[in-house]
């Protein structure tokens, strides 16, 4: 369905969307891209991932309602793939120059894939191309951070001011707009990506079912010598947790999926090895031991989410393995 297209027939611009029961949402995301595509040889990928509570007809109803040439697309996934997957079968079935990775909780604003294409053209050196994300108000959403390091964990653990000034070089949030040379990882709630990145570190790992492969893809891509740009004036409308519950569980303290923590530990294996993701699960403890002593002195004890004490050793024996982090109690 949609537009038809010859294996051999490279786009300037792929753009790719997952749906995971988010229907409505799903085809607003697309038409704000499809507004913008007339003056532009691209293609709208919608992967359904195996959604199976009826999204995926109704998107694939509305793209037949669309006037004949359309240029989207839907792929059903056989299963759920998770990020990366869905991400993944885009990269394989659509040939690009460029692709743009959007969640189908954002929406476009007028101009942005102009503005990314017209950066791709003056730096050929940046291989990542970070929008600018924001609330329905327009307020600019922190979306480009240093790289994590098990320093980091500490950091998030202690919550005090005394340790985040001391280690600011691993405090992960950038004041934005940050310096590009500063940018460790951005968001993939909306990036672009080069097809020189791609045949050069290859798509992301499936092993991260959902959270922290943007962090791993940045890292692989910028110790292959790429770099990330951010661009402010290419910008995105992001309604934050509506794609994913982990930010709507963290914000009211309740645990988080096993697949966060596995995510997690794969990330800092991967990064640092074993050595370094025991660091990481230390130092968080350590930061929880230093927010306890603000009670001490009178201040007050950061909650974090329930269980996490456990819940970070999640895959800890095989940083590789399971990625939805297998049985938990």
């Amino acid at each position: 369905m949609g537009r038809s297209v010859a294996e051999n027939d490279r786009y300037q611009l792929v753009v790719s969307i997952i749906n995971y029961r988010t229907g409505d949402m799903t085809i607003a995301c697309v038409q704000s891209v499809l507004a913008q595509l007339s003056n532009i040889h691209a293609h709208v990928v919608v992967v359904d991932n195996a959604s199976g509570d009826g999204s995926a007809d109704q998107i694939a109803a509305w793209i037949e309602a669309q006037p004949g040439g359309t240029p989207v697309s839907l792929l059903r996934s056989p299963d759920n793939s998770g990020f990366s997957g869905g991400h993944n079968q885009a990269f394989a079935t659509f040939d690009a120059e460029l692709y743009f990775v959007l969640n189908s909780d954002a929406l476009l604003r007028d101009g942005c894939l102009d503005e990314l294409l017209r950066q791709t053209l003056m730096r050929p050196k940046v291989g990542l191309f970070a929008p600018r994300l924001e609330g329905e108000d327009g307020e600019v959403q922190v979306s480009c951070f240093r790289m994590s390091t098990p320093v980091t964990e500490l950091i998030r653990a202690a919550q005090t001011g005394i340790v985040t000034r001391l280690f600011k070089r691993h405090d992960q949030p950038l004041e934005m707009p940050p310096s590009d040379v500063d940018i460790g990882w951005a968001s993939f709630a909306a990036i672009a990506i080069r097809r020189e990145v791609i045949d050069a570190v290859g798509p992301m790992d499936e092993g991260f079912f959902l959270y922290f492969e943007d962090t791993d893809y940045c890292l692989s891509a910028t110790r292959a010598g790429w770099s990330i740009a951010y661009v402010e004036d290419a910008r995105v409308v992001h309604f934050r947790g509506g794609s994913a519950p982990v930010k709507k569980l963290g914000a009211a303290r309740k645990r988080l999926p096993a697949y966060y923590y596995a995510s997690r530990t794969r990330l800092f294996y991967k990064a640092y090895g074993r050595s370094g993701l025991l660091s990481a699960n230390l130092l968080w403890h350590l930061g929880r031991l230093i927010a306890a002593a603000r009670v001490v002195v009178g201040g007050s004890y950061p909650r974090m989410v329930a269980k996490e004490a456990r819940d970070i050793w999640t895959n800890f024996r095989t940083p590789l393995g399971d990625r939805m982090g297998g049985q938990r109690k």
